[in-house]
């Protein structure tokens, strides 16, 4: 369930992408009765990378996505993007029973994932992705698990740093001397 946050009177920042996942009314039975709730799940991102998620409880609604959204900016993290289109490499990721697994995709394919994690993709800026998700339907869970996938992630940069590599060498294997392969099947003939 997406929700608009100007209607409930949230001061919105131009430069980032807040999309409310799920809004819960939850209940608490006590001696008197039952006290009623609300409980948020919020995905805040500038579309250039960087994305965080918070979740907030409250009263009222406009009251729990403030304070989700409040959490989520806090915790805003940068990952690494593919020409600012899509994910160097394929992912997955876990968080309870829920599993996500997350694919780069060609220019023009889009956005081809289901409910939460579609929010997450869009805030981080991801044009073309594929996504599965597989076990809970939780949106909580599924966000939490598309984030321990995307905390997998690690640019090309630094990928060949750690391995000792140029970002050629990992892209291309070297190839032996024509010359001498061809010597040698010419000779086993």
């Amino acid at each position: 369930m997406q929700l608009d946050i100007r209607k409930f009177g949230h001061k919105k920042d131009e430069s980032l992408i807040e999309k409310v996942v799920s809004v819960n009314r939850v209940s608490k039975v006590v001696k008197g009765g039952r006290r009623f709730g609300t409980a948020a799940l919020v995905i805040v991102g500038d579309g250039k990378g960087k994305v965080g998620f918070g979740t907030g409880k409250a009263k009222e609604f406009p009251e729990s996505i403030r304070k989700a959204t409040d959490r989520a900016r806090k915790i805003m993290k940068h990952y690494p993007l593919k020409k600012n289109r899509t994910i160097h490499y394929d992912i997955e990721g876990n968080h309870g029973s829920g599993k996500v697994i997350i694919k780069a995709a060609p220019p023009g394919t889009g956005i081809i994932a289901g409910g939460p994690m579609r929010s997450v993709f869009e805030a981080l800026g991801i044009q073309d992705i594929v996504a599965k998700s597989i076990g809970t339907t939780n949106p909580h869970n599924m966000v939490r698990a598309t984030f321990d996938a995307l905390d997998q992630l690690d640019s090309l940069e630094r990928i060949a740093i750690r391995r000792g590599k140029t970002i050629n060498d990992l892209f291309y294997k070297k190839k032996k001397n024509e010359k001498e392969t061809g010597n040698k099947t010419k000779k086993n003939c």
